[in-house]
């Protein structure tokens, strides 16, 4: 089922979406409680969930405000060069502070840094352009992945039955920020600088492994990929992080970006003023930003 963040006459709430997504039920009319946020939808989710049939009532979605479908509680957990082609591309570029030349471009463990979670933003709304501060704006298409149970030391093969669902996530970067910090850090969570949604969809819906990653910078194609060319997969992901920490509910994973961001491309093609950047994944729905 797909689920969204959605203003509604100035009130912000959690709605189940049509499979065609034109519809809405708010979801606290169909459960007859409150569902305040998407957490706490992940929260009750098991309780729930058998009360998740919209059999009529549909509200439109036409003028609604679709906001990011959750607001982490804390810190969203990133991947840095996690496909193939990516990887290279990002250690040719110069900027890689994670590998000294290239026969060192595809990481043995993954590389994980995380983004403020001030950073979040839905689809429509504006990223801005931090004027004085970076002129090297770069964007990363990703698969982002909700945890729905808490869990440590997670095993890969057990690590599924954590995740709610999936949505998308525009892991957008200050290069020049990036490269000056050498930690990641500052230069991932500039204010604006994560774009997600416009949907949530929970986990039965979604085969993993066998996602289409496509991402426009003003109608041209700059990134196409599939999640099978991950070089760590999700359960991996997963494994990682809870090995000494508690993943909790409502915890999101950006799971890295394919090759084709600006910085690959010689010279770069930083985005400008102006330019919107789209992603979409299988199923997922469409992500998109205008950088002004």
């Amino acid at each position: 089922m797909k689920f969204a963040t959605l203003t509604v006459e100035g009130q912000e709430i959690v709605a189940a979406i049509s499979p065609d997504a034109d519809h809405y039920w708010p979801l606290e009319e169909l459960v007859g409680r409150p569902i305040a946020t998407m957490v706490d939808l992940i929260r009750a989710y098991d309780e729930v969930k058998a009360q998740l049939k919209p059999n009529g009532g549909a509200r439109s979605l036409a003028g609604v405000k679709i906001n990011a479908p959750i607001l982490p509680l804390r810190n969203i957990m990133c991947v840095g060069k996690n496909y193939f082609a990516h990887a290279h591309e990002f250690t040719k570029s110069g900027f890689d502070s994670s590998a000294k030349d290239m026969s060192e471009a595809i990481p043995a463990a993954p590389i994980i840094f995380t983004k403020a979670p001030e950073t979040v933003i839905g689809t429509g709304d504006d990223m801005r352009y931090p004027t004085g501060l970076s002129d090297s704006i770069d964007y990363e298409a990703e698969l982002g992945v909700v945890i729905g149970k808490a869990g440590r030391g997670i095993s890969k093969a057990d690590a599924l039955d954590h995740v709610f669902g999936y949505t998308i996530i525009n892991d957008m970067t200050a290069r020049d920020l990036q490269s000056k910090h050498k930690q990641w850090f500052i230069g991932k969570s500039l204010d604006t600088f994560c774009p997600m949604g416009p949907w949530l969809v929970s986990a039965d819906e979604v085969d993993v492994t066998n996602l289409d990653l496509k991402c426009w910078v003003n109608g041209e194609l700059r990134q196409d990929a599939n999640t099978a060319d991950l070089i760590f997969d999700v359960p991996t992901l997963i494994e990682t992080l809870s090995a000494g920490l508690t993943l909790q509910p409502g915890d999101v994973i950006a799971t890295g970006t394919p090759a084709g961001v600006g910085i690959g491309f010689e010279p770069p093609k930083y985005l400008a003023r102006g330019d919107e950047v789209a992603i979409e994944i299988s199923g997922l729905g469409r992500l998109s930003n205008v950088l002004v």
